[in-house]
């Protein structure tokens, strides 16, 4: 059976940090940054780097569009 690895990319200049992402995360991968953007806003950002299984969950529920989600197939030998 193949396993999936994810990996997600905030726009960070985008995100307003309302934390939508966090919460929606089954694998509790994402948080809010200890930095602000431009605009003063703390962004989300994947804190977990191995973790993540491309479930979408948070790419789904941020109301600006600001997460891409990228899945790989890892095949078991």
């Amino acid at each position: 059976m193949a396993k999936f690895k994810g990996a997600i990319v905030v726009n960070t200049e985008r995100c307003k940090g309302c934390n939508l992402c966090a919460v929606a995360c089954p694998l509790s991968v994402i948080a809010l940054s200890k930095e602000v953007n431009a605009k003063g806003y703390r962004y989300a950002l994947q804190v977990l780097d191995d973790t993540c299984n491309g479930c979408s969950s948070c790419a789904i529920v941020c109301p600006d569009g600001c997460i891409s989600v990228y899945k790989l197939r890892i095949d078991e030998k």
